[in-house]
């Protein structure tokens, strides 16, 4: 018996119809593995994604001031320079006593996440970068574990430095920038001063008391 295919057959697997059958089964099983890889997923990372929030928001709140857990007690801010903010509280009882929201700068290579705790009288209480892709070794010192230049900006408000010390040494300020990374520190400092200006201009909204329903 011969194994050579019947012509009709032949014809088919040559045809531009069987091509694109095939890409379209290839396509549909790749489809299905990636619904399933992300349906895996998707919760771990969702609990990672918390427990980060978590940890980080521990770092810009001293858990000394609030009884709440400020992950879960939000309140959108509608900003005219900043757009829609999402505002972590920090409350005892109905009092604020804090507030924690995260604003996005530019650095050398990309987007730096920077979240910055403030306190009612308008003191950074702490900031920390959450994510970035600035350079290993150079820019990454932005980073709490790898320096503590982070840890400069606690303890400060719009008027300790005044406007012109809101900057890097090199452009006259108050902060120190790294040796051959100017543009990261840079855009940091920039990131939490616009952040003190935005709490500034919604101080009132910002520490309304919570009502019975939000309580």
């Amino acid at each position: 018996m011969s194994d050579t295919p019947p012509p009709r057959l032949a014809a088919f697997r040559q045809s531009p119809l069987a091509h694109g059958l095939l890409l379209a089964a290839f396509s549909l099983a790749s489809a299905v593995i990636l619904s399933t890889s992300d349906a895996v997923t998707r919760g771990p990372i969702a609990a990672r994604a918390a427990e980060d929030l978590l940890a980080s928001l521990a770092q810009v709140i001293p858990p000394q001031i609030h009884d709440n857990d400020p992950a879960t007690q939000l309140r959108t801010l509608s900003d005219a320079v900043e757009g829609e903010v999402p505002v972590y509280l920090a409350t005892e009882g109905r009092t604020i006593t804090g507030v924690a929201f995260e604003l996005t700068g530019t650095g050398y290579s990309g987007a730096i996440r920077v979240l910055i705790g403030i306190a009612p009288d308008g003191t950074l209480m702490g900031v920390r970068v959450l994510s970035h892709s600035e350079t290993p070794g150079l820019g990454d010192r932005i980073e709490a574990r790898k320096s503590d230049w982070i840890d400069s900006f606690t303890g400060r408000s719009l008027t300790d430095p005044t406007e012109q010390g809101w900057r890097v040494r090199r452009d006259g300020g108050v902060f120190d920038q790294f040796s051959g990374a100017t543009i990261t520190p840079r855009a940091v400092v920039d990131t939490v001063h616009r952040g003190l200006m935005l709490f500034q201009r919604n101080r009132a909204a910002l520490l309304a008391p919570l009502s019975e329903e939000t309580e």
